[in-house]
């Protein structure tokens, strides 16, 4: 609907009834008003009729009280005089004097009758009988009376009466408001009666009996009103008129400087050509907002052509083939590299079905359908091989076309072209997945394909080569001689393979082999038919030759116990293990070895050892070192180190240590060690005159870089006596790491700190390097002691150590001293220390202040006792 029917409309149906409403309403409104006038009025002049009235009856009876009692002393003939006198009065005409002697009216004056005279024979007994003084009302035969009765007498009284004609009632009204007042026997009733033009209602007034009720009857002319509400309903059409006549001038209003500005504007917005390369701009009159809508729509449309020109320049500019179609899957648009690549103008390609367009393309028109016709909005994207001239990978892209209302108009096809990436990404497929010297899968793709080459395999054997002396053909030749023998190496294994066999180059000089369903003896006679084939592989380099080694480990698992990766761990390990054994050589993994067991939970104790030490969890033991020699010897202990599992466990040394060592962990640990121990000992003053601890250090901690910087910063930090400090390092270790030992046992012992030299005795020329390490004590390695007791040979090597330790002042320690006979031994050659389960097993550090305790109230009991049987 246009704007000028919803005014027209909004003008007859919501204005026009809104006046007439609004004049009705002030209709009624001054209906009420007059009414609530006229009751008023009708009251005020009741009051006043009733006031009037009452006013008379009490004047009547005043007179009668006045003149009553001289009147009834008169004469008869004083009487008649009285009474022509009173007749020649105008007062005679109003009132009239009777006596009521013994129940009988008579009249004033014995000659003449009263010309009010009641009818005798109609008055009540009650009005005869009674001689009490009263007034008020009396009604005889629709006349009217005002009565005042004054006793003279226990007989007699005198009645003053006076006629209330329709004149003297018509007098207590207003002349103009008040039509007539008449008398009506009976109650006065409570309403209003309107008979045309006359307002009739009920006065009560006072009645002279008590049983005989009348009222007043007063007609009030309704003529004044009548002209108030012609005025009134004059106004009321008047303010209709006006309404009316405002409505029509605002609509003319309305119309001139809204509705035809308005259809202007329209008319304007029609003629608007979205596919013009150039818009005029719309003019707006009439009103500020018709101008603001103008110019924000002018700003609109500045913004959608300058969109559709850089939508324009960006399809044009993009190197993607774009291509437009309808919903019938018909072309409307193409841009300049679609031209190009399908080598058709756009004129010729406009209309045409894009089936004909792209007829390489099979699935192009199915595909835009089921887009188009799918209630998602989403994006298919396909691969294919276009042939317009050369072969292209393509990449398509096909979406629906939406408008403002999300309906579907359309469809928009992208062609990319991919094949430079097609191709980049299959090298690099290749080159994530081979070797590139020796076209052999590497690692990560053999342990992917790995876990479907096991698959529904009755067996699976994995066998790990590990290259020896490959490395000097790398450090003497150079990396591309170690290629080509890499690559020969290679060769060579495979020309031992069946093709259903898996090979790999897992790393530097490493491969890997995946064998199925084979038996450990077929699997052994295909790795030393490798290992023959690999040892005959001759690499020829400036007249020198090359030749490689293998050692091969080998892990097998039948099904359904197959875990792929976890063989590949084994068979590393089982590498080891055979390189161990020499170049060329073989070995199987075997999980009951417990030397295989550790080297395979290496890697998961040294991150358990990490968390130790990061949380804290290292646990501290110590083992008793006890002096063998008589005198006051300082006590001696060996601190000693353990893991505790999640379990609660505490792990055997041998697991632990050499995982940290083998990943480089022991300087840490050591360092956490000498913490814990310095904490401790800072924490127990008391023991500090008669103990040393003994502290071992590891062979990667000996002269490490920052090592006796960190003891120098713990030794001050807790202020704890360097003679309480013994470091423990091993001959092997001081021997590979002399000139560094040296340097750091000479640092620390001008701290105060203390050295022992561990496993004394297990090198090979052991006392030649004994002059010149400064220790202070030589532990003598446990495989001398432990049979010490049962060989005389060990008892002379064990003699011989401590005699040349004697001469050279270094005090001796015997380890694994395990029962009394070795301790009667020792003592017999003069050993200064012993250290054995003989001794004391390892405890716990944080218990060893509880047990010295006990042990001297013990020492102490036993003393006491003795001395009392002595």
């Amino acid at each position: 609907m246009h704007i000028g029917k919803k005014l027209i409309v909004f003008v007859v149906g919501f204005c026009l009834p809104a006046v007439i409403a609004v004049s009705y309403c002030l209709s009624m409104w001054f209906e009420h008003r007059v009414d609530r006038l006229r009751m008023n009025a009708v009251n005020a002049e009741l009051v006043a009729i009733k006031t009037q009235l009452n006013s008379d009856i009490k004047q009547l009876t005043l007179m009668a009280d006045v003149y009553a009692v001289p009147i009834a002393d008169l004469s008869p003939m004083s009487r008649v005089s009285l009474d022509e006198a009173w007749r020649n009065s105008t007062i005679s005409d109003s009132l009239s004097l009777f006596y009521l002697n013994r129940g009988e009216l008579e009249p004033f004056s014995p000659l003449y009758d009263d010309i009010l005279s009641f009818e005798f024979d109609k008055l009540p007994k009650e009005l005869l009988s009674h001689t009490k003084r009263k007034s008020g009302v009396y009604i005889e035969d629709n006349s009217g009376f005002m009565v005042s009765q004054v006793p003279i007498t226990d007989h007699k009284s005198v009645l003053i009466v006076r006629k209330l004609t329709e004149e003297l009632l018509s007098s207590y009204g207003a002349n103009d408001f008040v039509h007539k007042i008449y008398f009506a026997p009976g109650p006065a009733d409570d309403h209003y009666i309107i008979d045309g033009a006359k307002y009739i209602v009920d006065l009560d007034v006072a009645s002279l009996l008590p049983r005989q009720d009348s009222h007043l009857e007063v007609q009030f002319s309704t003529e004044m009103y009548n002209k108030v509400w012609l005025k009134y309903d004059l106004v009321t059409f008047g303010i209709v008129g006006l309404g009316l006549l405002i409505l029509i001038i605002g609509y003319i209003w309305l119309k001139l400087g809204l509705i035809r500005p308005f259809h202007r504007l329209m008319s304007q917005l029609a003629d608007i050509d979205p596919k013009a390369k150039a818009y005029t701009p719309i003019q707006g009159s009439g009103c500020s907002e018709l101008i603001v809508m103008a110019d924000r729509v002018n700003t609109l449309l500045a913004r959608i052509f300058q969109q559709k020109e850089r939508a324009k320049i960006t399809l044009e500019s993009i190197a993607e083939a774009v291509i437009l179609t309808d919903t019938h899957a018909k072309v409307v648009y193409l841009n300049p590299q679609a031209e190009r690549m399908l080598e058709i103008k756009e004129a010729k390609a406009i209309g045409a079905k894009i089936d004909t367009l792209l007829k390489a393309d099979k699935t192009i028109k199915s595909a835009l359908l089921n887009v188009m016709g799918s209630q998602v909005q989403q994006t298919i994207l396909n691969k294919h091989m276009f042939r317009t001239g050369n072969a292209k990978v393509m990449e398509r892209s096909v979406s629906s076309l939406l408008n403002h209302q999300q309906e579907v108009v359309g469809s928009v096809i992208v062609l990319r072209d991919i094949t430079q990436e097609e191709k980049l990404k299959r090298q690099l497929r290749v080159r994530a997945n081979f070797d590139p010297i020796t076209s052999l899968l590497n690692r990560r793709a053999f342990e992917e394909r790995l876990t479907h080459f096991s698959e529904n395999a009755h067996s699976l054997a994995i066998c790990y080569f590990d290259l020896e002396q490959f490395k000097l053909i790398n450090d003497s030749c150079g990396h591309s001689a170690g290629d080509q023998m890499l690559a020969m190496v290679a060769k060579a294994i495979q020309s031992c393979l069946n093709k259903e066999d898996l090979l790999a180059r897992l790393g530097g000089d490493e491969f890997g082999l995946a064998i199925r369903n084979q038996s450990a003896v077929e699997v052994a006679q295909i790795v030393k038919r490798v290992i023959s084939r690999v040892s005959l592989q001759v690499l020829h380099h400036h007249a020198c030759h090359y030749r490689v080694g293998v050692s091969v480990g080998i892990a097998i698992a039948r099904a359904p116990y197959i875990a792929s990766k976890e063989l590949v761990k084994d068979a590393d390990i089982a590498c080891l293990a055979a390189k161990r054994k020499g170049s060329n050589q073989i070995h199987f993994y075997d999980d009951k070895d417990k030397e295989s067991v550790y080297q395979r939970n290496a890697p998961m104790w040294a991150v358990r050892i990490g968390q130790a030490i990061e949380h804290n969890e290292l646990l501290l033991y110590y083992q008793e070192i006890k002096g063998m020699g008589e005198g006051v010897n300082r006590q001696r202990m060996e601190i000693l180190l353990r893991v505790q599992e999640p379990c609660g466990r505490i792990l055997a040394p041998a697991q632990f240590i050499e995982a940290a060592e083998r990943f480089k962990l022991m300087n840490e640990v050591d360092k956490e060690v000498i913490r814990k121990t310095f904490l401790w000992l800072s924490l127990h003053e008391d023991i500090w005159d008669d103990h040393c601890i003994s502290i071992n250090l590891s062979g990667n901690s000996l002269g490490a870089e920052g090592m006796v910087e960190y003891i120098a910063k713990q030794y001050e930090r807790f202020e704890i006596p360097s003679q309480c400090i013994c470091f423990e390092i091993t001959e092997t270790s001081a021997i590979q790491n002399r000139n560094r030992a040296m340097d750091m046992i000479n640092h620390l012992r001008k701290l105060g700190f203390s050295f022992a030299l561990d496993d004394f005795g297990s090198g090979f020329a052991s006392y030649g390097y004994l002059k010149e390490l400064p220790v202070d004590y030589v532990k003598i390695d446990g495989c001398f002691v432990k049979n010490l007791a049962n060989n005389a040979k060990y008892f002379a090597i064990v003699k011989s150590i401590h005699d040349v330790c004697c001469a050279m002042g270094i005090e001796t320690v015997a380890e694994f001293v395990e029962n009394q006979d070795i301790i009667d031994k020792l003592e017999k050659i003069g050993i200064n220390y012993a250290q054995g389960y003989a001794i004391g097993r390892p405890k716990p550090l944080n218990n060893y202040v509880q047990s010295r305790t006990i042990q001297v109230e013990q020492a102490k009991l036993v003393s006491e006792v003795q001395l009392l049987s002595a």
